[in-house]
């Protein structure tokens, strides 16, 4: 382990430590980038376990060296990030980040160059080619502005708007493409100018829309063409979609602050895309296919062919890889997934390689890799069934695909697989990973039940973590229960007796996040609370990731009854295999959709649960956004029936527990609105309840001090809902 030694932390509980430490994320390597030609390797990474400012590191694939390559406490004028722009704000939201200096950079494909972002500025530097950097002699290029000297002087701002977001660099490294308010501008040698935008209130240029960053994995709204040519930029319009308000409650002279909101079976913002010349000259690229599809998944201009958009129908069932012709805007299809129930957004897919088109789809109850070949409109499965391909790395240089897999949804592997189907495990066993590769070279990171590492290959180099140690320990146990093989862990007091304890779940327990996994980061919270007297129980559900296409779409139509039939089951099968959980005092805590199953299982089974924290829950479908909610409830005005079923507040009456609401009033993703409407319900039902509001806080907490007391409330709350002592 790379962490600071326990004995050498100061003194302090769990919910300081993990808050002080932004959850362990301090300190560890991050943000991973590997040259094409496998001759370096970027990432970003703070100084100690409590430094949320982070920096610009490069390691040697060959003798593992590191060395820094830019410190925002070395830029001029960086004090700290007061002054930062609302697109950054916003984007730091739908990505949960939680740190500060350089939280995101852009490096051309072999490295040797990066861009970024701080406190709205653009800053530049030349990466040395590592083995130079010893001898010093690394020169300063032509990187604009630039003196000679010292590799490490050589970070240069750019002329900036002073309110840059998303900056992005050109394929010659010779200027930085940014998104400065609703305009995308250009900076470099020949100064800062304007491109395209900033002539509409609701119109933006070159930047994500909400749905594309929270909902779609897509963070970004402009691309460059190869030759540096040209830029693939987005027109994002709001005009049409719902406006709603995020008012501050302790600061009643504030005013409140407007957002665009699609909620479900409303109207999305209009996404346009063209392709921007370098004097403002657009051709508009015909993504739409005749209105059929609404949803801009992806975009990208890879090095010798043209630019690909990856676009998906409104209600998800079709997604196409278009190609673009760039001199006209049209597109000819490449290749077509459909499914009755939606097609998945795999990370990393679709991509083209060589002419092909690598994707991943659901076949034969596996979600497997799939090559369209430019010759046939069928594509051919090359990963073996039962292996659930979830994340596609990266194409390795001899043809083959790296992703990230899972035979057993516990953990997930690093597997190369050839165009012949042969298997390789780069890396696997238990515990949970990710890879990022480029020229032969994969850097691998590993989170296991022991703690987390970050290992290059070959070679075996080790990237140094400096985050702290946790001063709990869990010691999950882990179980399959019940008719459905539900996958579930179990975490005690350290030294516990023997004797009854009260039980808490913990859960997520819905799509897009799994809880249980070979992988100690899982699991520290829940440790924490066991160790409080507990006996924690953590089950992945239908409808959570790792176990395939037909576990997935269980959930098809309502997402309250199987993900809280699962719960159940799992407690049941649980207690029937340890005789220390007490079945008469069972509590369940949850954030998020987690929050919404807490609600939903006092509500709906007082039988069971005897008391319920609620942190930031859905509680009316309705009111969430478009592209998470109509996958698995349909249109409200088509299919009412799944909404009905799925609203808490119509079933606020049911209460005879206690429940604990709590919900940050600054959120823009599930807005306040959603407690608020159910704690109305609960009153006007003559229910008692409490309610915990967070001001200024949004659905990602992100304050120490509100991290570190809320899980010491929590506490409190179960313990005297369920009659327990400290």
């Amino acid at each position: 382990m790379n962490g600071r030694l326990l004995e050498d932390l100061p003194r302090e509980g769990f919910p300081r430590q993990h808050a002080r430490t932004r959850r362990f994320t301090c300190g560890a390597p991050r943000d991973v980038t590997v040259a094409d030609d496998g001759s370096r390797v970027l990432f970003l990474r703070s100084g100690s376990g409590d430094d949320p400012v982070n920096a610009l590191w490069l390691l040697c694939p060959e003798t593992g060296d590191e060395t820094l390559v830019a410190d925002p406490a070395n830029l001029p004028g960086v004090v700290d990030e007061g002054g930062l722009p609302a697109a950054e704000l916003a984007r730091r939201e739908r990505v949960r980040e939680s740190a500060s200096g350089i939280v995101a950079y852009d490096a051309l494909a072999d490295l040797s160059r990066a861009c970024f972002a701080v406190d709205g500025r653009v800053f530049l530097v030349e990466v040395p080619v590592p083995g130079a950097v010893a001898a010093g002699t690394a020169g300063a290029g032509d990187v604009p502005g630039a003196d000679s000297g010292l590799w490490q002087a050589r970070i240069v701002e750019l002329p900036s708007s002073g309110d840059a977001f998303d900056p992005r660099l050109s394929p010659d490294g010779s200027s930085v493409a940014y998104v400065s308010g609703s305009s995308l501008r250009i900076t470099g040698a020949g100064g800062d100018r304007h491109l395209i935008g900033g002539s509409t209130p609701t119109v933006s240029w070159g930047s994500a829309e909400f749905i594309a960053a929270e909902e779609m994995g897509r963070s970004r709204g402009h691309w460059w063409s190869p030759d540096g040519g040209r830029i693939l930029v987005t027109r994002v319009d709001t005009a049409d979609v719902s406006e709603w308000w995020i008012s501050s409650p302790v600061d009643p002279a504030a005013a409140p602050r407007a957002i665009r909101y699609p909620a479900a079976g409303s109207t999305n913002a209009t996404v346009g895309l063209a392709v921007v010349a370098l004097d403002g000259t657009t051709t508009d690229v015909d993504w739409h296919v005749d209105g059929t599809f609404e949803y801009l998944a992806g975009v990208a201009w890879p090095v010798g062919g043209r630019p690909t958009v990856v676009a998906q129908t409104r209600d998800q069932r079709i997604l196409v890889v278009l190609e673009v012709d760039p001199a006209t805007g049209a597109t000819t299809e490449r290749a077509r997934t459909v499914d009755d129930h939606w097609v998945d957004l795999v990370p990393g897919a679709p991509r083209l390689a060589g002419g092909a088109v690598f994707t991943v789809e659901s076949r034969d109850g596996t979600n497997r890799l799939v090559v369209y070949s430019p010759d046939r409109a069928d594509g051919v499965a090359v990963s073996p069934d039962g292996m659930q391909v979830r994340y596609v790395a990266g194409i390795a240089g001899d043809g083959s695909v790296v992703v990230l897999a899972s035979s057993d949804p516990l953990d997930v592997e690093v597997v190369r697989i050839a165009l012949d189907g042969t298997i390789e495990v780069l890396a696997g066993g238990e515990g949970v990973r990710s890879a990022a590769i480029g020229g032969g070279v994969v850097v691998v990171s590993t989170a296991t039940l022991e703690g987390s590492s970050m290992v290059v290959l070959p070679g075996g180099h080790v990237i140094a973590s400096h985050a702290e140690e946790p001063v709990v320990s869990p010691r999950p146990t882990f179980h399959v229960v019940g008719d459905r093989d539900l996958r579930a862990a179990v975490l005690v007091p350290d030294g516990h007796d023997g004797s009854l304890l009260p039980v808490l779940l913990d859960p997520y327990g819905g799509p897009h996040a799994q809880r249980v996994q070979r992988a100690r980061g899982q699991f520290l919270t829940s440790q924490w609370f066991a160790d409080q007297g507990f006996a924690v129980v953590v089950a992945d559900g239908r409808g959570t990731p790792g176990r395939g296409p037909e576990w997935d779409r269980a959930v098809h139509g309502d997402l309250a009854a199987p993900a809280l039939d699962d719960q159940v089951d799992a407690l049941h099968g649980l207690a029937a295999l340890d005789d220390r959980l007490d079945l008469g005092r069972v509590a369940i805590r949850g954030w998020s959709f987690g929050g919404y199953l807490a609600a939903l299982a006092v509500l709906r089974r007082p039988d069971v649960f005897h008391a319920a924290i609620a942190g930031a829950p859905v509680t009316d479908w309705r009111l969430y956004d478009t592209h998470y909610t109509e996958r698995y409830l349909g249109d409200p005005a088509s299919e009412p029936g799944n909404y009905a079923r799925t609203d808490l507040c119509a079933e606020a009456a049911l209460l005879e527990r206690p429940l604990l609401l709590i919900h940050g009033m600054a959120d823009d993703n599930v807005v306040a609105a959603h407690t608020l409407q159910l704690s109305r319900a609960l009153l006007e039902a003559g229910r008692p309840h409490r309610v915990l509001p967070l001001s200024g806080v949004t659905h990602m907490t992100p304050q120490p001090e509100v991290a570190e007391n809320l899980l010491l409330v929590q506490l409190e709350f179960l313990r005297e809902a369920l009659g327990t002592t400290g």
